[in-house]
């Protein structure tokens, strides 16, 4: 699985350099008002750690405040590079994030001299940001991206990675119970072929493995009553299972010469130990996991048995599961998953989409060919999904498959932290 994991990260990082490579968003500057984009360039820093805007004599320090508070903005005044009191102006903080998600924060004084919003500040701290200043009467514009945990990947190049998105949407979060069990024939579709009266088996006309028809002819033999041949057919259609009989020797009578089932369909005995027991009720949903290859298939609990497995000591739960390709093997042991209840969930967002990223759980969401980390706060999960509290919104594009190609791209370009 890693080396495949490698190959698949190797195949994008060629796909990527192919087409021209993947741009990450993370570049930063400042501009005043009528002033064309320049050059990406670190920005200058101020005295209080934050982002230096400048304009004519008046210019802004801008930080987002996060050292025990919630994230959020907060600016100092200069005139000539000296310090205003907080009082000499006015400042709002304007966002735009990915899918042109608008938020606005006004700063207010403080009684430090700086000016402080009221509001927080979400994560990712990746946004197109606007700041519109007013200092002695003076107005003051500076915009520029502030970007983090995003990168652009080509959309065919996306797709040739096998980078997959689906919508967030409202799901289901099952409480369910592995468990294991074994494959049985059906009650009452095994049938026993046996000689009627006793004497030498002439001809045998099936071997295991065959596929029968009911009154089909399986066997000669001759009656030592009445020195004539008979013949014995089986009961039902099925497959022969076992065949004790061999031509040449004596059948006695009643002697079982074949056992033939019809395996159709197949019993699925669950062995539930302990208190889970508790919680199994028939009608509730199974899926039987084929350990051979991993095939699967849904079906429901019928019953539950009375008493314990002698050996085990568990209780026996038992469903009924097609078989018409005969490739479910009655003695083969299953797993099996018992879905007791589901609860809905107004967001959920398959396993699979699930990164660690910084210390955030998180899901990365696409926009055009751009993809950005979402934190999101987690719920109830089950074995193939979990719910989602906060973070993302019905309808987001959220990467289902090879999410983790996303996030290495991202850290690959070095998308900083940076305010």
């Amino acid at each position: 699985m890693k080396i495949a994991h490698l190959s698949t990260a190797l195949a994008l990082t060629l796909l990527l350099a192919a087409c021209g490579g993947s741009q990450t968003e993370s570049t930063e500057h400042a501009h005043g008002e009528g002033e064309e984009h320049a050059e990406a360039e670190a920005p200058r820093k101020g005295e209080h750690g934050g982002r230096v805007l400048e304009q004519g004599d008046y210019s802004v320090e801008l930080a987002i405040a996060e050292d025990g508070t919630p994230p959020k903005y907060q600016a100092w005044l200069y005139r000539d590079g000296k310090p205003l009191p907080a009082s000499a102006g006015t400042v709002e903080v304007r966002l735009k994030r990915l899918g042109n998600v608008a938020e606005s924060h006004v700063l207010k004084p403080q009684t430090d001299g700086s000016l402080m919003a009221a509001t927080v500040v979400g994560e990712p701290h990746s946004f197109d940001v606007e700041v519109v200043a007013r200092i002695a009467g003076t107005a003051l514009r500076w915009a520029y991206p502030s970007y983090e945990g995003r990168t652009r990947i080509d959309a065919k190049v996306a797709h040739d990675a096998g980078i997959r998105v689906a919508p967030a949407a409202a799901g289901v979060i099952a409480d369910e119970h592995e468990v294991q069990g074994l494959l049985t024939p059906v009650e009452g579709r095994v049938a026993k072929v046996a000689a009627r009266f006793p004497g030498p088996v002439r001809r045998l006309n099936a071997n295991v493995g065959d596929q029968v028809r009911a009154g089909q002819v399986l066997a000669s033999i001759e009656s030592n009553l009445s020195l004539t041949s008979y013949t014995v057919a089986s009961p039902i259609p099925g497959v022969v299972l076992a065949r004790t009989a061999a031509v040449g020797t004596v059948a006695s009578e009643g002697a079982a010469l074949f056992e033939v089932a019809d395996l159709s369909s197949l019993w699925v005995d669950l062995h539930v130990f302990g208190a889970d027991a508790q919680h199994i009720r028939p009608g509730v949903p199974v899926t039987v996991t084929r350990m051979s290859d991993g095939a699967t298939v849904d079906t429901t609990l019928e019953r539950v048995l009375p008493g314990t497995a002698t050996a085990s000591q568990s209780t026996v739960a038992r469903a009924t599961i097609a078989n018409a390709d005969g490739l479910w093997r009655p003695g083969s042991a299953v797993k099996a998953r018992i879905t007791v209840e589901q609860q809905p969930a107004k967001l959920v967002v398959p396993l699979a989409a699930l990164q660690s990223f910084r210390d955030w759980d998180a899901v990365f969401v696409r926009h055009g060919d751009i993809y950005e980390v979402r934190p999101i706060e987690l719920g109830k999960r089950d074995a193939q999904r979990v719910e989602v509290l906060s973070g993302l919104n019905a309808g987001d594009q959220v990467v289902v498959e090879q999410s983790y190609l996303v996030k290495a791209d991202i850290e690959k370009s070095g998308a900083s932290h940076d305010h």
